[in-house]
């Protein structure tokens, strides 16, 4: 792929520019806006994904802006492909999923309590908005028993049919409160057809990549009548001249704005660490045909069979992602620790890459609230650092 497809894409994506959605709250808004959803992720080796998307974007990112977004109800906590920060704006797209799980068409939640679904929501319209360890009645158990069992099954099922939001977070604990108290006054609660659900995705992808493919507007969707929505949208779309369709030797057929990618500029951009769930690299087809970067997250691995480290991070320079380092944060220390870092091409000048990722890992580090950087993987002439031919 030439550099202008790259550039266009991490254009899109807001890696490109140091204030691409502005500053404060507004651009952390604007980011979640203008991407579509942001992952959430529960794992903390370091800073967890959905605040690291965010500070990558947003240059005086907070760790607060989201419960704040959330309390002034500009977002709001749902399942796009995963656990995601997703814009109230599009709240009703949302609804075909609710519908489908509150008519138990959805294995991973069924065969729930009713009668405890019943009594959650009744604590929760009499109380106000609950955690799920708030429903614990056996104050001498030391199990933390509201991370699994009946009444958890039920307050997840309550959340993903539409009956609970999460109305603020404690940490990564979720705080329950009622959909109709979360909604803002005058939203859209119409079903959108498939056809506008269709619209919704391609829109979204549009505008957050500029370049991708069919698999890609439909990555975990399933249902004929989906797929011949967008067929009909992609089909509509080219004859406007909206997109056009590219075909690729050994890639999959891409769906490009050509008019953008014409006006593209090369920016030299610097150097940034990624998340595993960056919005940018969690397609893995499409990263591998456009940045060809086959990048898999090895803490799903077992630990024999580790290449590059249990959370390694794509290093993205330039228009190129370089390769990935291994990071984990020492909290209690206030240390962050390089374990490794892997470079994956033979173009890049190692030596200048190294002058600019050290200031970006002090960054990265002072982010995670570690300032002291311990770094002893680029001494003793990089010891544990490898090149990728």
């Amino acid at each position: 792929m030439t550099p202008q497809w790259r550039f266009l894409v991490l254009s899109r994506q807001g890696l490109t520019s140091q204030q691409p959605f502005g500053t404060g709250l507004s651009a952390s808004r604007s980011a979640i806006e203008h991407l579509g959803y942001v992952q959430i992720d529960t794992l903390s080796v370091v800073e967890r994904a959905h605040h690291h998307v965010l500070w990558n974007r947003v240059p005086d990112y907070n760790l607060d802006h989201l419960n704040q977004l959330i309390d002034k109800r500009h977002i709001f906590e749902y399942w796009y492909h995963a656990a995601s920060y997703l814009p109230m704006r599009d709240y009703r797209y949302a609804l075909p999923q609710m519908l489908s799980i509150r008519a138990g068409k959805n294995r991973y939640y069924n065969n729930i309590d009713k009668k405890i679904m019943k009594e959650v929501l009744a604590r929760i319209t009499a109380e106000g908005a609950l955690r799920a360890r708030d429903f614990d009645q056996d104050n001498n158990s030391q199990r933390k028993w509201w991370g699994s069992g009946p009444t958890r099954r039920a307050i997840d099922r309550l959340f993903m049919q539409g009956d609970l939001m999460v109305c603020s977070r404690k940490g990564m604990e979720k705080v329950y409160d009622l959909t109709e108290r979360c909604l803002p006054e005058g939203i859209d609660l119409s079903m959108p057809s498939h056809e506008e659900y269709a619209a919704y995705l391609f829109n979204t992808t549009l505008r957050a990549h500029g370049i991708f493919t069919w698999k890609q507007l439909l990555h975990l969707k399933t249902g004929k009548s989906l797929r011949d929505a967008m067929t009909k949208v992609v089909n509509e779309r080219i004859e406007a001249g909206v997109i056009e369709a590219v075909s690729c030797a050994d890639a999959p057929t891409f769906y490009a704005d050509i008019k953008a990618l014409e006006q593209v500029s090369i920016i030299d951009t610097k150097v940034k660490i990624l998340s595993p769930f960056d919005n940018l690299v969690i397609h893995r087809e499409r990263l591998g045909s456009l940045f060809k970067f086959d990048y898999r997250l090895e803490c799903y691995v077992a630990a024999p069979k580790r290449v590059f480290g249990y959370f390694c991070l794509p290093i993205l320079y330039g228009n190129t992602l370089v390769g990935r380092i291994d990071c984990k944060a020492h909290r209690a220390e206030q240390r962050f620790e390089v374990l490794s870092l892997h470079l994956e091409t033979s173009s890049v000048d190692r030596q200048q890459l190294l002058l600019e990722l050290n200031p970006e890992l002090q960054k990265f580090a002072n982010f995670n609230r570690c300032p002291q950087l311990d770094t002893r993987v680029f001494e003793k002439k990089y010891h544990r650092c490898s090149t990728v031919a």
